[in-house]
């Protein structure tokens, strides 16, 4: 079960003199399949922050920031698409790590953390995954956490299944919705609470205000938890 943990507005004061409010969208189909840089900007969205952490592997050995590459890379992901038509869409999906494989085929790679922006205040975003779970991956979470000003207001969360025998891969989509935020971070963790990695790759990427909050100053408020199925 995935939970959604949401800071969401109480109180919202309009003003003409508040931050804008943009939007961005990719699915990286305007790309060419290879490295694309430690920082690079596609439909709006700047991707930022690669592996840029320190941790424990599955395994309990440690990784060193930009062990697992600092370049995001492009794939064609025509194969993974074909299998997961209801996660990934078009041709191109987003990678990163130290290695691609050129034409259809694709590596599905670790990555411990990165970042997103679209250097605007934003209140929902979402995104399609595809990533390893069961084998060495079970019962790693793997966290999208959106931060305003440096400060934590909103997160979701997928915990790995932990079914045991060999791993497979499987789809599911992240999202954080109605409350302002300017950056967004991926990452993963252990039960308790320890940076870890994951395998997988990401697609369909909106970052985006919510119909009617362009003029929103500020918002602040109470928790609330709302569920989705898994």
């Amino acid at each position: 079960m995935k939970t959604i943990h949401s800071l969401i507005a109480a109180v919202a004061i309009a003003s003409t003199g508040s931050a804008a409010l943009a939007s961005g969208s990719t699915g990286f189909e305007s790309q060419t399949e290879g490295w694309v840089g430690s920082s690079f900007t596609d439909g709006g969205i700047t991707f930022f922050g690669l592996n840029n952490d320190s941790g424990l592997n599955p395994d309990g050995s440690t990784y060193v920031p930009g062990e697992y590459g600092t370049e995001f890379i492009v794939e064609n992901a025509t194969l993974a698409i074909n299998d997961f038509p209801g996660t990934l869409s078009g041709t191109n999906a987003l990678s990163w790590g130290n290695s691609w494989i050129a034409g259809d085929n694709l590596s599905v790679n670790i990555v411990s953390t990165f970042s997103m922006s679209t250097n605007q205040t934003e209140t929902d975003a979402w995104f399609d995954i595809l990533y390893f779970e069961n084998g060495p991956w079970g019962g790693i979470t793997i966290e999208l956490l959106a931060f305003n000003r440096g400060d934590l207001v909103n997160s979701d969360s997928i915990t790995i299944s932990d079914l045991g025998g060999r791993d497979n891969l499987v789809g599911d989509q992240l999202g954080v919705f109605g409350v302002e935020f300017d950056s967004l971070t991926v990452n993963a963790r252990f039960a308790d609470g320890t940076s870890t990695v994951f395998a997988g790759l990401i697609d369909n990427v909106n970052i985006t205000p919510a119909p009617g909050t362009v003029g929103v100053l500020a918002i602040a408020g109470a928790g609330m938890v709302r569920r989705r199925r898994a």
